[in-house]
């Protein structure tokens, strides 16, 4: 999921529309209570950057790995993928946006966040329940919100929210489309080949299926048993 910029408040053409659009709507409603010095980790392009209106600076640190391409992206640090090149206690709030998810050592790395959060500070992640492999080979779990506060308890953090976007009819509304993105040469073998079909499935296939499941969502089951990203907010253990 490393579209950039606009693609993360996507119109109704994306096929990233549930997904991207479901995040977007839970991290505008939660970064308000970050506020101070605020840590982006894994910041990227920082494409939600202008969502922490309460922030005094905004700083972004991310890791050098296979699977994703930093070009053009505003990244202040990097780490070395074990230690933050911060100090203890620098921070007053850190936000992290699909990377615990891209993270092999994260028992570890949570201990770094953690060190360099002050006590009483908030820590805003989300990360994938339901997604396909991407940014390979760097991409290594799925969790589901009971390992998520089990390992942060874990490394002295407090979960005082555990959220999720999506829901079961979304979540297989949104993989139906990306389905047909990704294998639709497959689906039709002779017209999947050609860039004509493919300009059609972009600008009139796709926006269709989003506008047609954004209906039907209005009528069946809401459960979320199934959902597409876990959004937890935590804080820091007062020393």
């Amino acid at each position: 999921m490393n579209e950039k910029g606009k693609n993360f408040n996507p119109g109704i053409r994306s096929p990233l529309y549930f997904i991207r659009k479901g995040l977007y709507k839970k991290i505008k409603q939660y970064a308000p209570l970050l506020n101070g010095k605020l840590l982006d980790f894994g910041c990227g392009a920082k494409p939600y950057e202008h969502l922490f209106t309460n922030a005094d600076s905004y700083v972004g640190v991310d890791y050098m790995s296979e699977g994703h391409d930093h070009a053009n992206e505003k990244i202040d640090f990097y780490y070395d993928g074990h230690t933050l090149p911060f100090a203890d206690d620098e921070f007053d709030a850190i936000f992290s946006s699909e990377v615990f998810e891209h993270i092999f050592n994260l028992p570890e790395i949570l201990k770094e966040l953690n060190r360099v959060l002050k006590p009483g500070g908030q820590l805003l992640l989300t990360c994938p329940f339901a997604w396909p492999e991407h940014e390979v080979p760097a991409d290594y779990a799925r969790y589901t919100k009971f390992a998520l506060k089990d390992m942060l308890e874990k490394n002295c953090f407090i979960i005082t929210t555990n959220d999720k976007s999506g829901d079961f009819a979304t979540t297989i509304f949104q993989l139906k489309i990306l389905y047909f993105r990704d294998h639709r040469i497959a689906a039709v073998p002779l017209l999947g080949k050609l860039n004509l079909f493919g300009k059609f499935c972009r600008q009139i296939i796709i926006p269709a299926m989003n506008i047609y499941y954004s209906l039907l969502h209005k009528i069946v089951p809401k459960r979320q048993d199934l959902y597409l990203n876990n959004i937890i907010l935590a804080k820091k253990k007062e020393k």
